[in-house]
């Protein structure tokens, strides 16, 4: 996996701008487009949240209509254009209009996403006035690349990109990613904007198949604060600029472009954890041995999410009684006799009953960067991985204030 873009990394045939319209207080970038030279085979996974914005939904009927056949994603940044009633869906139908005119294509071709504070009007105006420098800049480089990334985000400390290649019939197979989210995330979908670019020929059905099968372990395996989006899209695009055969459903070329799909999304996925709202560390809950994939995936989710467990690895505390009350209490039957739990590679727990350890050297490894929690219940052969952040006061002093 590769963090450092060069214009090798980027797939064919895909352009990239952003500018500052004005929709930010501190005058950053916020407006960006991502765009194809020619129809791209497109795949979106969408917020599950009963509140749902206007560009969710617009992007979702272009897509139908487009049949999965896609050009460019317009996306502001510093107004999530949710709960604003029919302007709102009249801001996004016109901003998905005047950037398919500019760039000389059909409407349902465009996908459009926001992002920001909630309940709040968008000034569409000042996205219309952008429009024309936007698409004109477009360039295929890393730099603007990396503007595109810069722009999409919010309450981020930094821009989240990660890219990676696979050969096929002697040709590299490029894909280039960006994602932003630090707050409100949790999965269906893991709140975020995502955009993955590929060069890849795949058709949109069996595109949207592999996305829905990597999102799962992917964006929908982390969380850092158990909130929802309204606007959560994930959205990949693929050209066949590459200029290699199709990729067909079952075959070795599949398989290599799931795993690289799913490399660029378990980065990004797990940057957003490592950037969540205050957060001091990445914590990785294993739960193994559990009957179904389902009771594993419960249990982990729900350790994930404890207010009393994220604030005990804030502080370094081995408190392993929370998260055994936590597993305990998420709906899953378990013998919890048989159970073991490991805090960063230290046995704490063994048959459901607490082990001598050093409680000093525990602690220091839970103040690490990284850090692992296995609970292991002896109960059958299914285990699963989650993915969240400790919880800090800094996390209440960002979200106290947002929008004061």
């Amino acid at each position: 996996m590769k963090y450092a873009l060069s214009e090798a990394a980027l797939p064919r045939g895909f352009r990239f701008s952003a500018t500052a319209c004005g929709l930010k207080k501190t005058g950053a970038l916020d407006l960006a487009l991502l765009s194809s030279d020619v129809p791209a085979s497109a795949a979106a996974v969408f917020t599950q949240n009963l509140v749902v914005a206007p560009p969710v939904v617009v992007s979702k009927e272009n897509l139908r209509a487009s049949r999965g056949r896609m050009r460019a994603v317009i996306v502001n940044a510093g107004n999530a254009n949710c709960a604003t009633g029919p302007a709102g869906r009249a801001a996004s139908l016109e901003t998905v209009e005047e950037t398919a005119r500019r760039l000389g294509c059909h409407p349902h071709e465009v996908l459009v996403c926001s992002t920001g504070v909630i309940g709040v009007p968008l000034p569409l105006e000042k996205i219309l006035r952008a429009l024309t420098g936007i698409t004109r800049n477009r360039r295929p480089s890393a730099r603007s690349f990396a503007e595109f990334s810069l722009a999409i985000c919010t309450t981020d400390t930094r821009p989240k990109t990660a890219t990676t290649f696979f050969k096929m019939a002697g040709k590299r197979i490029h894909l280039v990613g960006c994602a932003k989210g630090a707050g409100m995330i949790h999965p269906n979908l893991a709140t975020t904007l995502a955009f993955v670019a590929t060069d890849a020929a795949i058709s949109p059905s069996l595109l949207q198949k592999t996305l829905r099968d990597v999102a799962a372990r992917t964006f929908n395996c982390i969380s850092i604060d158990g909130d929802t989006s309204t606007n959560d899209t994930l959205l990949v695009l693929a050209n066949g600029q590459a200029g290699a055969p199709a990729i067909k459903a079952g075959t070795s070329a599949h398989r290599a472009f799931a795993k690289a799909l799913e490399e660029v999304c378990h980065s990004l996925a797990l940057q957003i954890v490592a950037d969540g709202e205050g957060a001091q560390r990445v914590i990785e809950i294993e739960v193994r041995r559990a009957k179904s994939e389902a009771d594993a995936r419960r249990i982990a989710q729900t350790i994930a999410t404890s207010p009393l467990v994220k604030t005990a690895f804030a502080g370094g505390d081995p408190n392993w009684g929370r998260i055994f009350a936590a597993a305990g209490r998420s709906g899953v039957k378990f013998d919890p006799h048989r159970v073991d739990i490991h805090l960063a590679g230290i046995p704490v727990l063994r048959r459901g009953q607490p082990l001598d350890f050093n409680e000093r050297a525990a602690s220091n490894r839970l103040l690490e960067k990284q850090v692992q929690v296995v609970v292991d219940l002896h109960a059958g052969r299914e285990s699963t991985r989650f993915w969240t952040c400790d919880f800090t006061a800094e996390y209440v002093r960002i979200n106290a204030s947002y929008r004061t």
